[in-house]
């Protein structure tokens, strides 16, 4: 199969599988917006949607004509050297356009990129790789934001009763790395985004990670003990941060005749120990590291673990986004690319830490070891959780 031909193959099964997140949802479900961090799903839709127009049909397209002239305003997220940008806490008020006008919008524009990868000799494929990629990470933000969403309803209601939130395995070891000089990130030929790159030197003392991320149990165990309310486990913020938003468990738990429930894309169900814990802040993820006497790796440790030994490390990607003790910030020699598509990370690389691995909810493949989310420390609707480090004298 020639590249195009694969590429187009790629993009007709993302498009199809972003239609398919709508399904299980209401036309008023998508337009709902819960928090200002956030989006209303029928907005994910049309931003991807938007992206593509912007970047590739309104540049290559013979005589383009814009499906909607506001959506260039409506739909940008933070594209300064595009246009201005409709408030993002305010994304919840577009009643208009309709869900179903959405869709129209998205199926109009796949026709049209679908025409011009027709075209081998356009230089789109990369673009066209990059919105896949850009279309991808919002899957999971449809995901994370409709549980969101969905947890506000007193009648609990479930997204789906399918969809896969957790893989848990366990075999509670530690592994060994040693120490030396090592390079970090990438620059090969497949596709990854700026932040990976470029390739750099970095020098790591011996140090363990451990094969397992922590579960449910072991976190509550962290409660009980009274981990919320010891201040010496918690950075400053961090207890300010709990303190000022009366904060005494993850995201979605409640304790009610004193069994711990949570709320899933299933609905309201009892705790299931036996998972990894989800829906927590770096504060949390380093409170807890301090009480069991260990702390986060930093994003070095972990992708060189990921990439030396990840048949001795469970769950890497297939369950929760890992803290690491990292800032986001920009690799050594790392420089934003002068078209507007430089907006895309860059800008971001300050005030928020790393996170690596990946999801239950992340799309199929998407992830790497070299890839690196990242999230403010407060921040806990994604699926975050946690794998502890420790030095090795």
């Amino acid at each position: 199969m020639s590249q195009i031909n694969s590429l187009k193959k790629e993009f007709t099964k993302l498009r199809g599988n972003s239609l398919r997140l709508l399904s299980p949802i209401s036309a008023e479900d998508s337009a709902a917006q819960s928090m200002p961090d956030c989006s209303p799903a029928k907005w994910h839709v049309a931003h991807t949607t938007w992206f593509f127009e912007t970047f590739i049909l309104e540049t290559y397209e013979p005589h383009f004509q814009a499906f909607h002239k506001d959506f260039r305003f409506l739909f940008n997220s933070y594209y300064n050297g595009i246009s201005n940008q409709f408030a993002r806490e305010k994304r919840g008020l577009l009643t208009r356009p309709s869900l179903e006008e959405i869709v129209d919008y998205h199926l109009n524009v796949n026709k049209r990129i679908l025409v011009l990868l027709q075209n081998e000799s356009l230089p789109i494929a990369p673009l066209i790789q990059l919105g896949i990629n850009h279309e991808e990470q919002h899957q999971e933000l449809l995901l994370m934001d409709i549980k969101h969403l969905l947890s506000h309803n007193p009648l609990a209601p479930s997204y789906d009763e399918t969809t896969v939130e957790a893989k848990a395995h366990k075999s509670s070891t530690w592994q060994d790395y040693p120490k030396g000089v090592f390079e970090i990130g990438t620059a090969d030929n497949k596709f990854h985004f700026d932040n990976e790159g470029p390739p750099h030197l970095a020098h790591l003392n011996s140090y363990s990670l451990h094969s397992d991320l922590i579960t449910k149990s072991q976190y509550r165990e962290f409660i009980e003990d009274g981990g919320y309310s010891e201040p010496s486990l918690w950075l400053a913020d961090g207890w300010s941060f709990i303190k000022d938003n009366q904060i005494n468990a993850p995201l979605y738990w409640t304790n009610v005749q004193n069994e711990w429930l949570e709320f899933t894309l299933q609905g309201l169900s009892s705790l299931k120990g036996n998972e990894p814990i989800c829906h927590i802040s770096y504060y949390e993820a380093d409170a807890y590291a301090s009480w069991r006497s260990a702390r986060l790796p930093t994003e070095n440790e972990w992708e060189i673990a990921a990439r030396t030994g990840p048949t001795s490390l469970n769950n890497l990607y297939d369950s929760r986004w890992q803290w690491t003790q990292s800032s986001y910030s920009p690799y050594p020699g790392f420089s934003v690319t002068k078209d507007v598509i430089g907006e895309y990370n860059g800008k971001f690389m300050s005030n928020q830490m790393v996170l690596r691995g990946g999801a239950a909810i992340s799309p199929l493949g998407h992830t790497r070891p070299t890839y690196r989310n990242f999230f403010y420390p407060h921040q806990r609707w994604m699926y975050s959780g946690i794998r502890l480090a420790k030095d090795l004298k």
